[in-house]
């Protein structure tokens, strides 16, 4: 059974920072890629950052050149480094694994975990 625990969230001030990790375990067959993926209330979940097997990586403009995706493959851990972090940053963050679809552009695993909440005051 594949199970996701992310951690590392909390309350920060604007311009602040925070380094989520992402614990994985059992398998995610058939997925090729990691994502980190955000909800706020009222809003629909979106995708926020991905990260191939091969290290390819993308991000959504909100966060280009603020958050930095990662992923070690032999500790099946994913991480995300937030810089310069903004109120419109709040959100409970999520990590899934992914597979390029097309339309849509990815397609998670049914398997989220709790996720970690992102707090950022102004």
């Amino acid at each position: 059974q594949a199970q996701l625990v992310e951690s590392g969230g909390g309350l920060v001030q604007a311009g602040g920072s925070l380094r989520l990790s992402c614990v994985a375990s059992g398998r995610f067959f058939g997925f090729n890629a990691m994502g980190w993926y955000r909800q706020a209330p009222g809003k629909q979940r979106e995708l926020v950052a991905t990260i191939t097997t091969d290290g390819s990586t993308n991000y959504i403009d909100s966060v280009k050149g603020r958050f930095t995706i990662s992923r070690d493959n032999a500790k099946n851990t994913v991480t995300l480094q937030m810089l310069n972090l903004k109120p419109e940053d709040t959100a409970v963050y999520y990590c899934n694994a992914a597979v390029r679809t097309g339309s849509p552009p990815w397609k998670e695993s049914p398997y989220w975990g709790q996720g970690t909440q992102v707090t950022v005051s102004s």
